[in-house]
């Protein structure tokens, strides 16, 4: 094998480590009990009737992101009033609401709702009382619902369950794009 061969592949298997990473984590997180008394947050979302998938992912800036579709207004309604929503917003010292409630100012037309709840550390690992909240100076749920249109070519990154109007659709192969039923 060349120098040059063997650094290729070196730098193939980096490269590799460095997407994987934060998917191993996160499986790993998952699949691990859970520390000081919290809930599986992730398990407690996937759990929650109307939620269509959950995503968990790291950015390049180094925040953590779940993304997560609902079937419409009255699922995230379900997650936010949920044992294992209203511990972790307890955990994270959460008092201030909405005077006319969570979601007041969004339509319940029935359309699918994707939350991003992204979240940015200090570089230490999150923690396990609310005492400790240095570790963690940015919490961010943001709301969002697909627009009509939009091309799939050969999957999508939203669950298939998702709908959106006018969404074309081609499989990863000859035959072209179709609509969305």
């Amino acid at each position: 094998m060349t120098h040059r061969m063997f650094k290729e592949i070196a730098a193939a298997a980096v490269l590799a480590a460095l997407i994987s990473a934060p998917l191993v984590v996160a499986h790993v997180h998952a699949q691990s009990p859970a520390k000081g008394g919290m809930p599986d947050f992730v398990a407690g979302l996937t759990a929650t009737p109307g939620v269509l998938g959950v995503e968990l992912v790291q950015t390049m800036s180094g925040k953590q992101a779940i993304f997560a579709w609902f079937e419409n207004k009255q699922a995230v309604l379900k997650w936010y009033y949920s044992d294992a929503h209203q511990n972790a917003m307890a955990r994270f010292g959460v008092k201030n609401r909405r005077p006319g409630g969570p979601m007041a100012d969004v339509p319940d037309d029935g359309r699918p709702i994707l939350a991003i709840a992204s979240v940015t550390l200090n570089g230490a690992p999150p923690p396990t009382n609310v005492e400790d909240l240095k570790s963690v100076p940015q919490i961010a749920i943001e709301l969002y619902a697909p627009l009509p249109g939009g091309l799939a070519a050969g999957g999508r990154f939203a669950p298939s369950t998702v709908k959106v109007p006018g969404l074309l659709e081609a499989p990863s192969g000859p035959g072209g794009a179709k609509p969305q039923e």
